[in-house]
């Protein structure tokens, strides 16, 4: 396992992350246990989960985990806040100074840990003012519950300004983003890569196989596998089957073939290797998913790799829009 430092910090993390979000709910506890020591038997040393996955649940499963094998230690452990927690309670959702707190307290309690390694904003929120924000990070990482911050699906510039409001008012900042980014979604190529790059930024993109569209299996004309994400009809899901979507999926399952590969092992080779990111996530399901995703570490990525994928999804294309037009919370029902 190769390693790389989280951002601008010292830390290093292993360059797959390992994604909880369907443990303790959509994985049964037993089997996310053994995909958990499976990955730090691996030597992945970084799990990423939120609150919101399974309301709670999948916290609880990686708490238990990690107290299960003593390994907590070895771990750089993140999780995320901004979702709705309650329907019924009015604040009990977004980016204000009392749902982070309260929320980094209950987290801390389901993860059974005294400190959070990277706390993340799960999304932006233009109703809440940044410096509200950061203050609330910032008291949590000098009271010793969280050590880093990072935020997730930022535009670049909220970035930068969030950077601008640390400097400015002397305040903890973040170090890294984690983006929605595959061959299907390469946005973030034009502003929030060299942003990154130039702010000493760690990326840990989201959705490297575009939520399993890139495995190969979803087929033009044919029923959804009744197993997969994509199955459930809703708007997101369902901007992901287009004419367009299709076309790419399948060329990338035909190349993958002539390399010797899956596609899922090409997609995440290609992700991986791209410039300016640290550590892509992978979701598995399954333990044949992690097996599978765990081998694209050992794909190695030619310059004519590349070339075919520049040709049929050019830098900084959109086949799948993964951002909603405002950032806002519509697009995700847990």
């Amino acid at each position: 396992m190769e390693y790389r430092n989280l951002g601008r910090t010292g830390v290093q993390v292993s360059r797959l992350c390992l994604g909880c979000m369907m443990f303790g709910w959509k994985t049964s506890e037993e089997d996310s246990f053994k995909v958990i020591d499976r990955a730090l038997d691996a030597g992945i040393n970084f799990l990423d989960t939120a609150n919101i996955y399974g309301r709670g649940s999948s916290e609880e499963v990686v708490g238990k985990a990690l107290k299960r094998n003593g390994k907590r230690d070895r771990i750089v452990l993140a999780t995320k806040v901004h979702f709705r927690m309650d329907d019924k309670d009015p604040n009990a959702y977004g980016n204000s100074r009392r749902h982070i707190i309260e929320q980094c307290e209950q987290s801390l309690k389901r993860l059974q840990t005294d400190r959070i390694d990277l706390y993340q904003i799960h999304r932006p929120m233009s109703e809440i003012p940044i410096d509200e924000t950061l203050r609330a990070l910032d008291d949590l990482v000098r009271s010793g519950k969280v050590r880093y911050l990072g935020t997730t699906t930022f535009g670049a510039w909220q970035i930068v300004e969030s950077l601008w409001v640390s400097k400015e008012l002397g305040l903890n900042r973040f170090v890294t983003d984690q983006p929605p980014y595959n061959i299907l979604d390469r946005r973030i190529e034009r502003e929030l890569i060299p942003a990154a790059q130039s702010y000493g930024l760690g990326l840990i993109p989201w959705s490297p196989l575009a939520a399993g569209f890139l495995t190969g299996k979803y087929r033009k004309g044919e029923a959804r596998p009744a197993d997969a994400r994509l199955q459930q009809e809703n708007e997101w899901y369902n901007r992901h089957f287009t004419d367009e979507a299709f076309n790419l999926a399948e060329q990338i399952v035909e190349y993958a073939k002539k390399k010797g590969c899956t596609p899922s092992q090409f997609a995440l080779s290609w992700c991986l290797h791209q410039k300016g990111i640290t550590s892509p996530i992978i979701g598995p399901r399954t333990m044949d998913q992690f097996e599978d995703n765990l081998r694209a570490l050992e794909i190695s990525l030619t310059d004519e790799d590349r070339a075919f994928v520049d040709r049929i999804a050019p830098s900084g294309r959109v086949t799948i829009d993964y951002y909603e037009a405002d950032f806002g919370p519509s697009a995700y029902r847990w």
